[in-house]
């Protein structure tokens, strides 16, 4: 059936509107995540710095005694998985591939990237972040203990990641913080993390207990100066704990949104070159709609004047 002129003028000015809405959105997405990188990387040298006070702790208290994590895992009797998140769509199947793998780490499979954690501990509570992850993640069966809302700039990071670490400390129900690190309690982050050749990858990574290799004495001090300090060795460890959670949730909530606005940007590139390639088309069939009307009109002028 042949298009009608004024058909096809409607249809390219709206596939010139939603080109204009896509661009838009292709170009928010690369902005946003720019404050988002940045912050990520921020938190990566304030991560370093806190694991050099977790060295020094060790060099001049010595080392912490704490038992291996498989040996662990059977003393572990509560597992909390804080998994990152969007919280709008647009992005393609960002939040399905993520909530997959939690699914996969809730049946007790073995993961790909994180094999300290194939086993599941019980039971497993689940901190979502973002109403497009609780959605995927209730798909799959799995009910969220609480839904948050993810930050909606760079400044917002750092609520979230309070309001985790505080979550965290009351669901742990010890001895504060560090005592949960070596009994009952264990943490882990899911989020996706930037891969190679501008892929994404979801991941899982164990938060409590701690890596002993942590609070490891080093061999030798890089310093002419030796590591000392003046507070409570308590008091100390807790503040290193608190905050190296704190730079650890604010890590993966940071990395969550470069790869969430990432996501959204590859997406709108194929929506834009789909709709670049749909109003090609039908400027083609404009063009020869114009010209078979133009040479019909001409054609009646020469016929009417012939007869």
């Amino acid at each position: 059936m042949a298009q009608t002129l004024e058909f096809l003028t409607r249809q390219q000015a709206t596939l010139t509107s939603i080109r204009g809405i896509v661009h838009t959105m292709k170009t928010l997405s690369a902005i946003n995540a720019s404050p988002y990188e940045q912050a990520a990387q921020a938190i990566a040298e304030y991560r370093h710095t806190l694991e050099q006070g977790f060295a020094a702790f060790a060099y001049r208290t010595g080392p912490l005694q704490i038992a291996p994590l498989q040996t662990e895992r059977a003393q572990i009797r509560q597992q909390l998985l804080v998994v990152f998140g969007s919280d709008h769509g647009l992005c393609g199947s960002y939040n399905e591939l993520l909530a997959e793998q939690v699914h996969q780490y809730a049946l007790g499979l073995e993961l790909k990237h994180e094999p300290v954690l194939k086993h599941k501990p019980q039971p497993l509570t689940l901190l979502c972040v973002g109403a497009q992850m609780n959605d995927a993640l209730q798909a799959l069966g799995l009910i969220p203990e609480a839904v948050l809302l993810p930050p909606a700039s760079a400044d917002g990071i750092g609520r979230l990641a309070t309001e985790l670490v505080t979550r965290i400390e009351a669901f742990s129900q010890a001895q504060g913080l560090h005592s949960s690190t070596v009994n009952s309690t264990a943490v882990g982050l899911a989020f996706t993390q930037r891969a190679e050749h501008h892929l994404r990858d979801p991941h899982i990574q164990a938060l409590l207990p701690l890596d002993p290799s942590l609070l490891a004495r080093p061999k030798r001090w890089d310093s002419r100066s030796l590591p000392d300090y003046n507070l409570p060795p308590d008091t100390l460890l807790s503040a290193l704990l608190r905050n190296y959670l704190f730079a650890s949730i604010f890590g993966a909530a940071a990395e969550a949104m470069v790869t969430e606005n990432a996501a959204r940007l590859a997406l709108m590139q194929q929506a834009e070159q789909s709709v670049d390639e749909r109003l090609e088309e039908v400027k083609g069939e404009l063009n020869y709609v114009r010209q078979t009307d133009i040479t019909n009109e001409l054609m009646d002028v020469i016929i009417g004047h012939l007869e």
